[in-house]
């Protein structure tokens, strides 16, 4: 479900002293309530940091280019303001952003993606400001483990659509899911079926019903973490991606499929395994590109290779 973090109380353990309580035991709440305070600071000050690393830049070009005569907000984004929005959002300090040359592929394909486009994001990252722009006459979801930062993010700017996944996998699981998944892909871990039932463990089924239901043109895979054991890794966002896109029941058949940091082990081996290498037409070291069709409901495998080594 969405938070909303002005919903959010900060709570301070403040004991009241009283002459016959143990003074150890008020020194150790006073000691709990500094560091979940520092935590908080912490984590905001982080948070903030890295989201409006983008804004300024980012807001001025839109700015500039809504005020300007003739402008319709209908209108899809110029040239030349797709170029400076993509220069600026290249520019940042970040170390986890995106190059200009692993953006302007998704950039590409939203600008001729029909309107309104759909499209549903795993992860708020440095570009989020950037793919809600790009995408401006469509509907843009983002995906966040991070139920804090989805929160934060989403007051600062009220215009971002982002919902929060409780994650059950670990990347230290990461061989033995794609195994479990490997022996139940005529049951619960099918390439066609409505995720919001699933008992799939890659699966993800806490998101908002239209989550589901919405038939989605772009899915970007940025998320989430991967950078210890017990991180959830992408498993799962790239399974679903591939559900999602193989259930569509109107709209355009395709689905652009991009997986980001494509050099890693999970982002590899679990595209090659959901999405398929036959449906890969652009792939480098940071940014692999799928395009995946709309599925019978009937399927049992993910990848054409696999149906024809059944059927012989």
């Amino acid at each position: 479900m969405k938070n909303s973090i002005g919903n959010t109380k900060l709570i301070l353990l403040h004991p009241y002293i009283q002459k016959q309580g143990s003074s150890s035991r008020l020194w150790l709440l006073a000691i709990v309530s500094l560091l979940t305070l520092a935590f908080l600071i912490v984590t905001l000050v982080y948070t903030r940091e890295s989201t409006s690393s983008i804004t300024t830049a980012t807001a001025a070009v839109i700015s500039s280019a809504s005020s300007g005569p003739g402008f319709s907000s209908s209108a899809p984004l110029s040239t030349e303001v797709v170029k400076a929005l993509l220069h600026y959002a290249s520019k940042s300090n970040d170390t986890f952003r995106m190059s200009y040359s692993e953006m302007k592929p998704i950039s590409d394909v939203l600008r001729k993606c029909s309107s309104p486009c759909n499209l549903l994001v795993f992860g708020l990252t440095h570009e989020t400001l950037l793919w809600r722009a790009l995408n401006h006459n469509g509907r843009t979801v983002f995906i966040d483990e991070n139920r804090y930062y989805a929160a934060y993010v989403e007051q600062i700017y009220p215009e971002i659509d982002a919902y929060d996944v409780q994650y059950t996998t670990k990347m230290r699981e990461k061989g033995k899911l794609i195994d479990l998944v490997r022996k139940k892909t005529k049951n619960e871990c099918r390439p066609v079926q409505n995720l919001l039932f699933s008992d799939c463990r890659l699966g993800i089924n806490d998101l908002p019903n239209h989550v589901y239901d919405m038939d989605w043109d772009v899915i970007l895979v940025d998320g989430p973490r991967e950078d210890l054991p017990d991180t959830p890794g992408r498993m799962s966002a790239i399974f679903t991606a591939s559900v999602l896109a193989r259930s569509k029941k109107g709209g355009n058949q395709k689905t652009h499929i991009f997986v980001h940091d494509f050099v890693g082990d999970v982002e590899r081996v679990y595209s090659d395994e959901f999405l398929c290498r036959e449906n890969l037409v652009e792939s480098s070291d940071k940014l692999g590109h799928f395009v995946l069709e709309r599925m019978d409901p009937s399927s049992v495998h993910f990848c054409e290779k696999r149906r024809l080594s059944s059927a012989a």
